[in-house]
């Protein structure tokens, strides 16, 4: 293993290497030295390397969407590679629950900026919107921000997304795909960026409902969600939805670049759902029987 607070810690890893994919995260991201300093030493480590000529550095559609005043969405609803979050708002910063967007925005111009200095090798961004589908190990439940929700959701009590957005899906074995993909075209040039997404939203409760939709045998008590946000943030609900439902979500690039297919959300949800109970042996809080039972 590699720990990326340690300088030099790929050096001897990447040598012989043609591809890097650089999926890790950092401790955090909110104070923005220590990111540049991580990815500084990523960036001589594939330099001294001498094989590497191309990493795709896993960005986050928190790089594209990601706005301190949401009224930027109205304004630009479109939702693709060329748009940035409003860097110009004073109020875009970590302390206002920006860090992690823009640590990633940054991340990604360091690679693309030292890639072009180099000129030996070139740096894609890909750009993951939330990630769901099954899980490996049962560790995953934890460690997954959406598989853990699901989790919650099976068990009995789940929270409401910040600003009620909806689910923004890409299935994990498309994610993964995307970034194979981009590691292997020839039509990809450096400092582009890729957003990783079906274009598929959906609000969390629905998901929460389509549980027992998808999976009736299960009988899973289906919870209403929590919501945990103050009075004045819950009577903008209607408000904030509409905002995300005029969002025109796209995918063309990365479908064009690559040879990638994105599964429907009802398949990632399902996978998903199947491989909690049977990797994590996740207990669902079901229906009594007398619930279920039929009239």
């Amino acid at each position: 293993g590699a720990d990326l607070d340690n300088p030099g810690c790929f050096d001897d890893i990447f040598k012989g290497c043609h591809g890097v994919c650089h999926v890790s995260h950092v401790s955090t991201y909110d104070d923005h030295e220590y990111v540049q300093r991580v990815c500084d030493h990523i960036i001589g480590s594939v330099n001294a390397s001498g094989t590497v000529s191309r990493v795709v550095v896993t960005s986050s559609i928190a790089a594209v969407i990601s706005e301190v005043d949401i009224q930027e969405l109205v304004r630009r609803p479109v939702l693709y590679e060329d748009r940035y979050p409003d860097e110009q708002n004073p109020k875009r910063t970590p302390a206002k629950g920006q860090g992690y967007s823009m640590g990633k925005v940054i991340a990604q111009r360091a690679f693309s900026d030292a890639a072009e200095r180099h000129g030996g090798w070139d740096a894609i961004t890909c750009c993951p919107a939330d990630n769901l589908g099954p899980i490996q190990s049962a560790h995953q439940k934890d460690m997954g921000p959406w598989q853990h929700t699901v989790e919650m959701m099976l068990l009995g009590k789940y929270f409401q997304t910040p600003a009620y957005r909806p689910w923004m899906i890409v299935d994990v074995r498309d994610d993964a795909d995307c970034h194979i993909g981009l590691l292997e075209s020839v039509h990809v040039k450096n400092g582009e960026r890729y957003i990783a997404w079906s274009t598929e939203m959906r609000d969390v409760e629905d998901l929460c409902a389509d549980i027992d939709r998808l999976l009736p045998e299960i009988r899973h008590a289906t919870p209403t969600v929590t919501d945990p946000f103050p009075e004045r943030i819950q009577a903008r609900a209607a408000e904030l939805r509409a905002i995300w439902a005029q969002c025109e979500l796209r995918n063309d690039r990365i479908r064009a670049a690559t040879a990638v297919t994105f599964r429907p959300l009802d398949q990632s949800l399902r996978d998903c759902v199947e491989s909690l109970l049977a990797v994590a042996k996740v207990a669902p809080k079901r229906k009594s029987e007398t619930e279920h039972a039929p009239c």
